[in-house]
Parts: C-alpha cells; structure tokens; sequence
C-alpha cells in the first residue's frame, strides 16, 4: 500500500476517535502551518511539489488558504514533509498546555559513562521538543566519538551550561563550553560532550522535532 494511502486511512481512524477543533482544520490554518513548514525544510513549491506529488498550483492555494485539502491530499503534503499525517494536521495533541510533574519525570543515563539525566517534558504524543536535564561525572561524556546520530534528520539541539565546564564534540570538531554558555547544532550530527574538569558538570538540553531533510 502507498505511504500516502497509508496515512491517509490511519488519520481517517484517528480523526474519528480524536477530532480536532474545527478552527484548528480552518483552511487559513493548514495553508499557514504548510508555508511555514516548508520554509522550515527549505522547500520552494516546486521542490515539495515533486516530493509530495502535489501540483504547485494546488500547493499554493492550500498555502493561501483558497482552498482546504481532502485527506488524501493532505497525506501527500505530510509525505513531502517527511511528517506523519497526524503530526501535520496536529490531531496527537491533547490540549494547548501539558504539564509533567517531578514524579513523572523519565529518568536515564549510564553509570559506567558517569552520566545520568531526565526528561523533563511529557512523553505524550505530539510535542515538538523534548528538555532533558543531564549531570556529568568529572571525566565523564554522554557517548562516544563513534556513537551514530541519536535523533532523527533535520533535528536541532540547544544546551546550556549550568554548571561547570564542557566539551561539545560536534562531526569530529571539538566546542569547548563554560558555565553559562549555550551552544545550538545539528542534533541530527555525530555528537556527544564531555566533562574535562574534576568536578561534576550540569548542562540543560532541548531538542526540537526534525523538519528538514538534508
């Protein structure tokens, strides 16, 4: 079965047991939310016209807000995102505002490695970003320099240094980091940091939903 077909009947199943507001299906809205997703991957019309196999007329009617697209369609705009339908009509969320208490907090990390953290947003579906809090041992890193990409293409993450010192490696090149500093990359890049002092180092982290293809 194609992609598209695919997720065209899964958000048919899903809209049906989740329907989403109808101000949130207006078509001044899903043309706004299409234009700034593509300008986010760095599509032109053409380019997302090839990849969703959406003619660019239509796309920029949608993007106008002419006209509001039928699911199918829809679904190929959400392929030519690298998106999920259900990610790209919003219908995985729950409300405006989530909130997660201490307890249920996710916590993680690796003793051996000296590195322990927690997630501090919710697990729910449908958030675009995800804040982890993370504690480094002295002489500790969160992975090694041969560690693959831990998130997904187009994914961005921004850190910034509580306490201590860091070292950010980053594709092979080294980023030295002190209390106080934040640094944003490509999360979708080999990376990992490392704490080269001889205290304990602290550093917040935020990674953002992957929305461009490289």
């Amino acid at each position: 079965m194609p992609t598209a077909e695919r997720a065209d009947r899964t958000a048919r199943a899903h809209a049906r047991s989740h329907p989403a507001p109808a101000d949130e299906l207006a078509p001044t809205v899903i043309g706004a939310r299409v234009k700034a997703l593509r300008e986010a991957s760095g599509l032109s019309l053409r380019d997302l016209a090839e990849r969703s196999g959406v003619s660019a007329p239509m796309l920029s009617q949608v993007e106008r807000g002419e006209t509001s697209p039928t699911l199918t369609v829809a679904a190929r705009i959400a392929s030519g995102l690298d998106l999920r339908l259900s990610q790209f009509l919003r219908l995985d969320e729950s409300g405006s505002v989530t909130i997660t208490g201490r307890a249920q907090r996710r916590a993680g990390g690796s003793a051996r490695r000296g590195h322990r953290f927690e997630v501090l947003t919710s697990s729910q579906p449908g958030q675009r970003a995800e804040l982890s809090r993370h504690t480094l041992a002295a002489g500790a890193a969160t992975g090694a320099a041969d560690d693959p990409p831990m998130h997904e293409p187009g994914s961005r993450e921004t850190a910034l240094v509580e306490a201590g010192s860091l070292v950010l490696v980053c594709d092979g090149l080294r980023h030295e980091l002190t209390e106080g500093d934040c640094v944003t990359f490509d999360a979708d890049l080999p990376h990992h940091f490392e704490n080269p002092s001889d205290g304990e180092a602290v550093f917040l982290a935020v990674v953002s939903a992957g929305l461009r293809r490289s």
